[in-house]
């Protein structure tokens, strides 16, 4: 059973005017849960709530449910999962795989790519990329935060950066129903819908689908002939404008959940 709480709140971390939080703990009625210092400042000082007070968890895996504040103090707060919300809804099997950027633009990409839909996360290292390092921890908590804003109850999962070739090596064997899509700034005319919807007459909806966007120099010429060479890759054109890196990224991701997700 699921039930509807209300509760006022225009803080832009809340959906729909509901205080939500990701946990990792297993959600049912009647668990128990100790919130970490930053979870419990956020609650205590920023929304000033105290005992009585509801707020909405999630976990990626059992839905979204809600909590009963118990006890609540400058360390911790204590809640009581009294009911399910909402059920769990897992997210298109579309994955987005790109060449990392600097700091912020990483951040608008995880934060982005998660209100879009995307089921996986992947910084690839390709030969013209300029960022080598990608900070783990720094891109799953922009992946949570998006996913409490906009009211997700799946979150993506965010693998660690790896080199293009790596991927592609070992990608027949551990992926094997899953189709690249090859942002190629070389491809046919005809745009991204174009060559999508030419993919959707043999590819249902919703994946498995693999997007990869390359750097703000492009796949070199040895990466974009492997690319093309393989039976599970098919390139697309994200038209005639040269984008940037994260723009590219935004704008494939919008189009593929148009023609291939559940948009």
């Amino acid at each position: 059973m699921t039930q509807d709480i209300d509760q006022d709140d225009d803080n832009p971390r809340c959906a729909s005017g509901r205080a939500r939080l990701y946990v990792e703990e297993a959600l049912f009625v009647g668990a128990p849960l100790v919130l970490d210092k930053d979870q419990t400042h956020y609650l205590a000082n920023v929304l000033r709530m105290g005992p009585g007070a509801h707020v909405l968890l999630f976990n990626g895996r059992d839905g979204e449910w809600a909590a009963e504040i118990s006890e609540i103090s400058r360390k911790s707060a204590h809640l009581i999962v009294t009911v399910q919300t909402r059920n769990f809804e897992p997210l298109p099997d579309i994955w987005l795989l790109f060449a990392p950027v600097k700091k912020a633009r990483l951040d608008f990409i995880a934060q982005k790519a998660t209100e879009m839909g995307a089921s996986l996360i992947q910084p690839v290292i390709t030969r013209r990329t300029i960022v080598s390092r990608v900070k783990d921890a720094r891109l799953a908590a922009n992946v949570v935060e998006a996913a409490e804003q906009c009211g997700l109850v799946a979150v993506p999962q965010v693998r660690e950066a790896e080199k293009l070739g790596t991927i592609l090596d070992r990608w027949s064997k551990e992926n094997p129903d899953r189709l690249i899509l090859f942002c190629d700034e070389a491809a046919a005319p005809g745009g991204a819908l174009g060559h999508l919807a030419a993919i959707a007459k043999s590819h249902p909806r919703g994946g498995p689908f693999a997007l990869l966007i390359g750097p703000e120099g492009g796949f070199d010429d040895e990466e974009r002939a492997k690319l093309l060479k393989r039976e599970d890759t098919r390139a697309i054109s994200l038209g005639p404008r040269i984008m940037r890196a994260d723009t590219a990224a935004i704008a494939a991701l919008a189009a593929v959940q148009l023609m291939l997700g559940d948009w």
